[in-house]
């Protein structure tokens, strides 16, 4: 028995597709060709399998994904989960937050801000420079127009760059886009045990 994950964590669910994802043993030469760079080119996962039924847009969609979240310079992988999470609390996508809270956390070495964000939400005690990459996250994806001069200027006073600051944007947009797709597309699920 399976039920819906509503609370965030990061313990990553399930995501179960509402499309049968494509079956890699029949997949067409073109589907096996858009599946083989991978987001970050780990597993081919059922969201990746499901998106491939567009080959087109995959094509496109997984370097634009792995340049945006993975490339060297400007903003920090830990900076940019964050804007991840950012979105993906904003937009209630379980599973995205459940990915990138886990990867912030790996990659920092601790658990600190994302239980902070998971347990007092808007309320977290966050550094200055978590504070102002995570409320910029925030505003950008629930309106764009939200985020204004002056966010821009508390990134700035926080020590981001304008290079960090366009991979912000980049990430947290991202996932305005990504979030949107997983919630058509599926539902973040967890097995229930039997007692």
């Amino acid at each position: 028995m399976s039920r819906i994950v509503h609370k965030f964590t990061r313990t990553v669910p399930t995501w179960q597709p509402r499309v049968t994802p494509v079956d890699l043993a029949s997949a067409t030469p073109e589907q096996l060709e858009a599946l083989q760079v991978t987001p970050s080119n780990t597993k081919v996962s059922a969201y990746v399998l499901t998106l491939a039924h567009d080959v087109e847009s995959l094509k496109v969609r997984s370097p634009l994904f792995n340049a945006i979240m993975y490339d060297e310079g400007g903003m920090s992988r830990s900076e940019r989960e964050l804007g991840a999470i950012g979105a993906s609390m904003v937009n209630r996508c379980i599973y995205c937050a459940a990915v990138h809270a886990d990867r912030h956390a790996k990659l920092e070495k601790s658990t600190e801000v994302t239980d902070e964000l998971f347990t007092k939400g808007l309320n977290a005690d966050l550094s200055p420079r978590n504070r102002a990459i995570f409320d910029f996250a925030r505003k950008l994806s629930e309106a764009p127009v939200g985020a204004t001069e002056e966010d821009m200027q508390a990134l700035r006073d926080a020590g981001l760059t304008d290079e960090e600051i366009l991979d912000l944007i980049l990430s947290t947009s991202l996932f305005g886009w990504a979030n949107r797709l997983m919630h058509v597309l599926g539902d973040p699920v967890r097995e229930e045990v039997s007692t």
